[in-house]
This record gives structure tokens, sequence and C-alpha cells, in this order.
């Protein structure tokens, strides 16, 4: 092929500042609000889960927001990470379409993750922060505030969801192999653990119910321990713009600019950080490129949801954020995408959603493992099942480019390999996998116990 398909950027031009969307959103965003007053929150609600420092970027709408060098020295380690033209998926699709992806893979815990766990970690050392709690779906989050917590030697307890904690054992080592402690969720060491069990003794867990465990596992630590979240908070948006910086110079060196940018969502944190700078674009320059966000049919939230105030957890603990939610008490079904089992959506991306700055589209487990494995087998990654995701949206609009017989830049975020999640490709490749679709009972069953915001 004579065709250039990698393009590396120097360790020089790892970005030295997170881009904040915040200050260029044509309208703010909703407050964070207090459940107790449903007055907005402020610093003093958020100092026992975490650091001043990222309350500090929680709140900001500065544009830029300096990397301290300590979290650049670490984010050397990988960064900057590679932009891939996928000319080989291109061949096989055989579509006039220009397939490019940045791939995230290659940190140390083999997805985006690190962006924010070291940033987190780090401002947590400084302050003193004894110990850190959190919750991992998939085990990505986990994986690498696990990393991160080693390398700025502070201890770190995961609490996993159950689901994932029995169909990815391999994710639940490497947290363990850099000194974490996991835990399955729901477990019987909290109150909202507990709580859960006694409704389901069976209970899957979901990322809701592990949030609510690590939460509480903080909160009532007196003190010795602090929560950190992988998604959905605005620092955790922040420290993900890194990727999209770094994607903007690498297609400028392509010589190319994305028709459509692609990404996967959960919490939405791997795609704010990929679409943020691009977004910038949009509404600064008018730029019209097309930004879409994929989600599971198991857990539309942005497809079905409802644009709402609602808890971040299952147990009612945390602020109320507007969000398009499923409901707090919305349990997914077990999809082998862990990390996309969320009932609610980062406030930033609900509001580039709400503002029609971004489509979204829901899709079923087996055509993205279809997709995920014909990416492998011509590009040589195996996707984690969250990731192919935007592999299988990608390969939709390149099909759709072809029958329609125009040239589009396609440009999706390849936010981890899945080398540990060979349990859901063995399902899929036995055929075993299940489509779950979602009835409007079952949505409005949920969205019944939203809490009442006048």
């Amino acid at each position: 092929m004579s065709e250039q398909h990698k393009y590396f950027l120097p360790e020089s031009e790892i970005p030295t500042a997170w881009y904040n969307i915040l200050a260029d959103f044509p309208e703010p965003l909703p407050p964070v609000i207090h459940p107790g007053t449903l007055q907005p929150i402020g610093p003093d609600d958020l100092a026992p889960l975490f650091p001043m420092a990222l309350i500090e970027q929680e709140v900001s709408t500065d544009r830029w927001i300096d990397i301290p060098e300590p979290v650049l020295e670490v984010y050397r380690m990988w960064r900057p990470t590679p932009l891939i033209r996928a000319i080989r998926l291109e061949k096989a699709l055989n579509t006039p379409a220009h397939i490019y992806f940045k791939y995230e893979g290659v940190s140390p815990s083999g997805s985006h993750k690190p962006n924010t766990a070291v940033a987190q970690a780090y401002y947590n050392k400084i302050e003193g922060t004894k110990a850190l709690t959190t919750e991992t779906g998939a085990g990505q989050w986990g994986s690498a505030l696990a990393m991160a917590g080693k390398m700025f030697d502070i201890p770190v307890e995961v609490y996993m969801v159950k689901i994932s904690y029995h169909q990815k054992p391999y994710r639940r080592s490497l947290m363990r192999i850099f000194g974490a402690e996991v835990i399955p969720s729901p477990s019987d060491r909290t109150n909202a653990g507990r709580s859960v069990l006694e409704q389901d003794p069976d209970s899957p867990g979901s990322l809701g119910v592990a949030i609510s465990e690590a939460v509480e596992a903080a909160v009532t630590s007196g003190g010795a321990k602090k929560y950190a979240l992988g998604s959905v908070l605005n620092h955790v948006m922040l420290h993900q713009s890194v990727i999209g910086l770094e994607t903007m110079k690498q297609m400028e060196m392509a010589g190319e600019e994305p028709d459509v940018l692609i990404g996967c969502i959960g919490g939405g944190s791997n795609f704010a950080g990929f679409v943020s700078p691009f977004v910038r674009e949009k509404i600064v320059n008018g730029k019209e490129t097309r930004v879409v966000a994929v989600e599971p049919a198991a857990a539309p939230s942005l497809t079905k949801g409802k644009y709402v105030y609602d808890f971040g957890d299952t147990v009612q603990m945390t602020p109320l954020m507007k969000m398009y939610t499923l409901g707090h008490s919305f349990i997914p079904a077990p999809i082998h995408a862990g990390g996309l089992r969320y009932h609610g959506m980062a406030p930033i991306v609900c509001h580039m959603y709400d503002l029609g700055l971004i489509e979204a589209r829901a899709l079923h487990q087996n055509p993205v493992f279809e997709g995920a494995v014909l990416f492998a087998q011509t590009e040589g990654i195996v996707p984690a099942p969250e990731s192919a995701h935007a592999v299988r949206a990608a390969i939709d609009e390149a099909i759709a480019a072809r029958e329609a017989g125009e040239e589009k830049v396609i440009l999706f975020n390849l936010s981890g390999h899945g080398h540990f999640d060979m349990t859901a490709y063995d399902a899929y490749l036995a055929g075993k996998l299940v489509d779950y679709e979602l009835s409007e009972e079952e949505i409005d069953q949920a969205l019944a116990n939203l809490p009442q915001i006048a």
C-alpha cells in the first residue's frame, strides 16, 4: 500500500493544557443542584468527595487549564496516541470513504481512562488524600485508577459491577496487579449494596449501584478516603480533551477534515474528550461536521431517555444533574459492553445533544460484534465491546457513503482494546449473544421514580 496510514505526533506535541468546552457553549450548562435544598451546589457540598483542585475544575469556565508537569510526565508513557487510517477496512467495505481512528488502546491499562485517572490521582496526592474509592463497569476505569494510584502511592478500592466482575476476570486481575482491592457490586460492605441485595439477591449490579457504594465508602470514612469518578463529571470530560486536541493536529497532518465524528457513549468521557475541540469549531466557526454518539440499545439514555434532573447513582447519594436519563433505578440488561451500562449521561454530552450539536443512535450487541470482528480481521486490533459501538457506526457510515457514491471522511475514537473481553467474543462467535430491546413499559417504569423538581 502506498498511502500513508499512520500519523504520529512527537512527544513535544502532547497538549500542555486541557480544553474546557464550557467556555464556548452558546448557553450555560444547567447547574448541579443539591437534592435537599434544590439549590445549586457549592464547593462545600463536594469537599467530602473531591480535592479542591478538581472541584475548581468542575465549575470552571476557563477555556484552557494547564496540565501539571507531573501529569505530563506520566502521559509521556503513551501519549501522543496514534491516528490511523483504516485502509484495509476501507478496501473490505469497497467504500470511497476515508476511515480514520484515534487509538487510545495503547495506554498502559488499554483505554482512554488514564487520561483522567492520572490527573485525579495527582490532585488527590498533593492535597493529602490517603486512599481512593471508585466504581467500574467493564473494568477499564478501575484498571486506570489502580495504575494511577500506584504511581502516586495512593491505595485504591474498586467496586466493580458484579456481572462484569464475573464476565471479565482478567480485567479484575489487572486491577489487583496494580495493587487495588476489587469488590463485586452490589456487596454487603455498604448500606447501599445491602439494600439492593435485599430486593434482589441475584442482582447483576449496575454502574449506578456501584457509584452508590463507592460514594458511601468515601463519605463514611471520616475523611480518610476520597472518591474518584471515571466519567460523567465536567472535570473528567476536561481531562479527556487531550484526545481531541491531538486528533485535530493529526488530521491536519493527514491533510483532511472529518465529515463525521463518531464515539461510543456510556457516561460520555471518551466521546466528549474526542469531540469537544471539533464541537467548538461548530459553535465558533460554523463548521458543519456531523458528530454521532453511539450507545447500546439496552441502555439508550440519549435516544430514549428524558432530559430531566436525576441522581447519578441508584441509591440517591449524589447531587442532581440535568441529563438524559432512563431513571436512577434502571438496571440495564447484562450486555457485554459493561462500560456503557449506565442509566444517565454526562451533562456536557447531554447539553451538546439538547443544543443540536450532536446526534445519537443506539445499536444492538450482535451487529456491534459483527463489526468488531471485521475490524479485527482487517486492521489487526480487537476492539473493546464499548469501542466496537463506534466501529460499527463507522462501518455503517462507510457503507452509506459507498451506496451514495460519496467520498466522505469518517473519523472515530477507538477508546480501548478488547484483550480482556474474550468471554464476550466467545459468546458472539458461539451465537449466544442476546439483543435486548427495552419496551416503553420498562422505560416508563424506571422513569416513574425520578425526583420531582419544580
